[in-house]
């Protein structure tokens, strides 16, 4: 996929007024300043967080910050979700789109084989990739998820692009680690898991994995096989779901599997449940 070079001509939705300012027909920096938090204004980009968060942009050309909104538009962003992304992530607005934007394009694009339809999801569901070196952040971890199994049929796609973001030391090896441990599983068996269920590589060790490892061993008396098999247990809220199911199948003396007792929305787990308790009336 080709990504388009970016632009210096002003959006569509330029005032002539603004115009005039950014063409330079102009030399009052505080004409010029106000029509810049203006035109933040109009991205809903919030001018006082961004000038805060990022200094440079006090000084920085209107038309750099035109710049970054034209390139990424340019891969079928719209406008409210550029606004969205540079508003949460100011320094941004003063990065220079060649040497920094389009590299990350580029790298979804050419290394990941990321549609040209999908870029624009990858970077809404993930918008930290912008602000993510290719060479020292992106591409390790790529290599890294390859050899969990993250190629061919698996490879990443626009959906789990959020792991590139995870450093490899810090984040991922931990968690790796912690199934294996943990739970006693091999590489290949947690690896299988992760590709299965790639959320787990997003979920934090002692906030998640840890207490519903404990909740599915202590008060479920689960086996961990069964975390092999359904992995995705990790992604269910355990205050939310997994403990009021599991009280009411615990209360009525009902064992299911997990996949059964988690995936299926509440009417239907309620609808479930009430066919067996009438099952085990009937048998009594």
């Amino acid at each position: 996929m080709m990504i388009a070079r970016c632009s210096l001509f002003p959006p569509p939705c330029f005032s002539a007024v603004r115009i005039r300012c950014f063409a330079g027909e102009t030399s009052d920096t505080g004409i010029l300043f106000r029509e810049k938090l203006i035109y933040l204004q109009d991205l809903n980009v919030d001018p006082h967080k961004a000038l805060r968060v990022n200094p440079s942009l006090r000084s920085a050309p209107i038309s750099s910050v035109v710049s970054v909104e034209t390139l990424l538009s340019s891969t079928g962003l719209s406008r409210p979700a550029v606004g969205r992304i540079l508003d949460m992530f100011p320094d941004l607005l003063t990065s220079d789109p060649e040497s920094e934007i389009l590299p990350v394009l580029r790298f979804l694009s050419n290394e990941i084989s990321i549609s040209e339809q999908d870029i624009p999801k990858s970077i809404s569901r993930c918008p930290r990739l912008l602000i993510s070196s290719v060479d020292y952040q992106l591409r390790p971890a790529l290599t890294f998820l390859k050899t969990l199994g993250f190629v061919g049929r698996d490879t990443i796609t626009s959906r789990n692009t959020v792991l590139l973001v995870s450093n490899v030391e810090r984040t991922l090896i931990p968690k790796i680690e912690y199934l294996e441990e943990g739970l006693g599983f091999t590489r290949e068996e947690v690896a299988k898991m992760v590709v299965r269920s790639p959320a787990l590589l997003t979920y934090s060790v002692d906030n998640n994995l840890v207490p519903k490892v404990e909740f599915f061993i202590e008060e479920m008396r689960g086996d961990v096989k069964e975390l092999k098999r359904f992995p995705q247990y990790f992604s269910f809220s355990l205050e939310r779901k997994i403990k009021p199911r599991h009280r009411l199948l615990k209360e009525h003396g009902i064992l299911m599997p997990l996949s059964e007792m988690l995936k299926v929305s509440d009417g239907q787990f309620n609808h479930w449940l009430l066919e067996l308790r009438l099952r085990s009336a009937e048998r009594r």
